[in-house]
């Protein structure tokens, strides 16, 4: 299996937000989403990162590959559409989604970018 993939989560109504696993167990854990076989934790979560990288272009913020998870229920503290989340990144990490950690209760893993 390879050591890195890419997927696409969808938030609706928001541009697709492009994730990078590192980690051979979460990125089967991904396909199984996108495949349809997992239904229960198929939401993403991990700690954000405030820098524009060249696979997710149309965001200024990115999720370390090493924090991200999956999830099938969440605490609310965590959860944010993508661009509530730019227009606020000044203060991500602060009093707005702490630790940084980002969970999109409505995003859905709609593919892997490839």
């Amino acid at each position: 299996m390879a050591d890195t993939a890419y997927f696409a989560f969808q938030y609706p109504g928001h541009s697709e937000f492009v994730f990078k696993l590192t980690n051979g167990k979460r990125i089967a854990h991904a396909r199984r989403i996108v495949s349809g076989e997992e239904t229960r934790r198929v939401n993403v979560k991990g700690v954000i990162v405030k820098a524009r990288v060249d696979y997710n272009p149309a965001w200024d913020f990115h999720l370390d590959p090493a924090s991200i998870s999956f999830f099938q229920r969440e605490i609310e503290v965590c959860d944010s559409h993508p661009s509530y989340v730019g227009e606020h990144l000044d203060v991500v990490g602060d009093g707005f989604l702490p630790g940084s950690i980002w969970c999109p209760w409505r995003a859905t893993v709609v593919r892997e970018v490839g």
